[in-house]
Protein backbone atom coordinates (compact mmCIF):
# COMPACT_ATOMS: atom_id res chain seq x y z
CA UNK A 1 0.00 0.00 0.00
CA UNK A 2 2.78 2.22 0.55
CA UNK A 3 3.73 2.30 -3.02
CA UNK A 4 0.41 3.98 -3.17
CA UNK A 5 0.93 6.53 -1.02
CA UNK A 6 3.92 7.59 -2.22
CA UNK A 7 3.60 7.85 -5.73
CA UNK A 8 0.63 9.75 -5.79
CA UNK A 9 1.73 11.96 -2.50
CA UNK A 10 4.18 14.81 -3.83
CA UNK A 11 5.14 17.60 -1.79
CA UNK A 12 2.46 19.88 -1.70
CA UNK A 13 4.99 22.59 -3.40
CA UNK A 14 4.75 20.69 -6.84
CA UNK A 15 1.01 21.34 -7.38
CA UNK A 16 -0.39 25.10 -8.61
CA UNK A 17 -3.92 24.76 -6.64
CA UNK A 18 -5.58 28.30 -7.01
CA UNK A 19 -8.15 27.40 -4.54
CA UNK A 20 -6.78 24.33 -2.84
CA UNK A 21 -3.74 25.94 -1.52
CA UNK A 22 -2.39 22.88 0.95
CA UNK A 23 -0.08 25.00 2.50
CA UNK A 24 -2.53 26.71 5.15
CA UNK A 25 -3.15 22.83 6.13
CA UNK A 26 -2.07 21.64 9.27
CA UNK A 27 0.70 19.04 9.14
CA UNK A 28 -0.76 15.85 7.19
CA UNK A 29 0.92 12.50 7.42
CA UNK A 30 0.43 8.61 6.83
CA UNK A 31 0.03 8.37 10.54
CA UNK A 32 -2.05 11.54 11.46
CA UNK A 33 -4.48 9.93 9.28
CA UNK A 34 -4.14 6.62 11.19
CA UNK A 35 -4.80 8.52 14.07
CA UNK A 36 -7.77 10.37 12.83
CA UNK A 37 -9.40 7.52 11.49
CA UNK A 38 -8.49 5.79 14.55
CA UNK A 39 -10.51 8.66 16.56
CA UNK A 40 -13.56 7.75 14.39
CA UNK A 41 -12.94 4.19 14.81
CA UNK A 42 -11.56 3.01 11.43
CA UNK A 43 -8.67 1.12 10.57
CA UNK A 44 -7.37 2.41 7.48
CA UNK A 45 -7.88 -0.76 4.42
CA UNK A 46 -5.68 -0.04 1.00
CA UNK A 47 -9.76 1.35 -0.06
CA UNK A 48 -9.76 3.94 2.71
CA UNK A 49 -6.56 5.27 1.27
CA UNK A 50 -7.66 5.40 -2.15
CA UNK A 51 -10.31 7.25 -0.80
CA UNK A 52 -8.52 9.70 1.15
CA UNK A 53 -5.95 10.00 -1.59
CA UNK A 54 -8.47 10.83 -4.31
CA UNK A 55 -9.77 13.66 -1.83
CA UNK A 56 -6.23 15.30 -0.90
CA UNK A 57 -5.87 15.34 -4.49
CA UNK A 58 -9.06 16.85 -5.61
CA UNK A 59 -8.61 19.38 -3.07
CA UNK A 60 -4.89 19.90 -3.92
CA UNK A 61 -6.02 20.51 -7.54
CA UNK A 62 -9.32 21.70 -7.60
CA UNK A 63 -9.80 23.57 -3.96
CA UNK A 64 -13.86 23.38 -3.31
CA UNK A 65 -14.48 23.60 -7.36
CA UNK A 66 -17.36 21.18 -6.37
CA UNK A 67 -20.35 20.92 -3.69
CA UNK A 68 -20.23 17.66 -1.48
CA UNK A 69 -22.95 16.06 -3.51
CA UNK A 70 -21.13 16.45 -6.66
CA UNK A 71 -17.77 15.32 -5.20
CA UNK A 72 -19.65 12.33 -3.65
CA UNK A 73 -21.18 11.17 -6.92
CA UNK A 74 -17.23 12.00 -8.28
CA UNK A 75 -15.80 9.38 -5.87
CA UNK A 76 -18.45 6.59 -6.55
CA UNK A 77 -17.01 6.56 -10.04
CA UNK A 78 -13.97 4.42 -9.41
CA UNK A 79 -16.03 2.42 -6.96
CA UNK A 80 -18.70 1.46 -8.89
CA UNK A 81 -17.67 -1.98 -9.56
CA UNK A 82 -17.47 -2.56 -5.75
CA UNK A 83 -20.39 -1.19 -4.90
CA UNK A 84 -20.23 2.28 -5.57
CA UNK A 85 -21.85 4.93 -3.42
CA UNK A 86 -23.33 2.61 -1.05
CA UNK A 87 -19.64 1.14 -0.19
CA UNK A 88 -18.56 4.26 0.28
CA UNK A 89 -21.00 4.92 2.98
CA UNK A 90 -19.97 0.89 4.36
CA UNK A 91 -16.20 2.53 4.46
CA UNK A 92 -16.86 5.83 6.04
CA UNK A 93 -19.88 5.79 8.34
CA UNK A 94 -19.90 9.46 8.93
CA UNK A 95 -20.01 10.29 5.15
CA UNK A 96 -17.60 9.23 2.93
CA UNK A 97 -16.83 13.28 1.96
CA UNK A 98 -17.68 14.35 5.41
CA UNK A 99 -15.40 11.89 7.41
CA UNK A 100 -13.44 11.17 4.68
CA UNK A 101 -11.99 14.88 4.13
CA UNK A 102 -11.55 14.75 8.03
CA UNK A 103 -9.14 11.99 7.62
CA UNK A 104 -7.57 13.37 4.65
CA UNK A 105 -6.82 16.71 6.37
CA UNK A 106 -8.68 18.83 4.20
CA UNK A 107 -12.00 21.24 4.50
CA UNK A 108 -14.81 19.43 3.25
CA UNK A 109 -16.47 21.15 0.08
CA UNK A 110 -19.29 23.56 1.40
CA UNK A 111 -22.81 22.34 1.67
CA UNK A 112 -21.44 18.91 3.29
CA UNK A 113 -21.42 19.77 7.01
CA UNK A 114 -25.42 19.74 7.00
CA UNK A 115 -26.50 17.09 9.23
CA UNK A 116 -28.54 15.09 7.03
CA UNK A 117 -25.86 15.04 4.33
CA UNK A 118 -23.09 12.43 4.04
CA UNK A 119 -23.84 10.26 7.13
CA UNK A 120 -25.76 7.08 7.24
CA UNK A 121 -25.27 7.79 11.73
Amino acid sequence: MSNVIHSTALPESHYAAPEGDMHHLPPWTEETARELAAQEGIELTPEHWEVVLLLRNHYRLRGHSLTGTALLRALGEPFGMRGGIKHLYELFPGGPVSQGSRIAGVPAPPYSRDLSFGSVQ
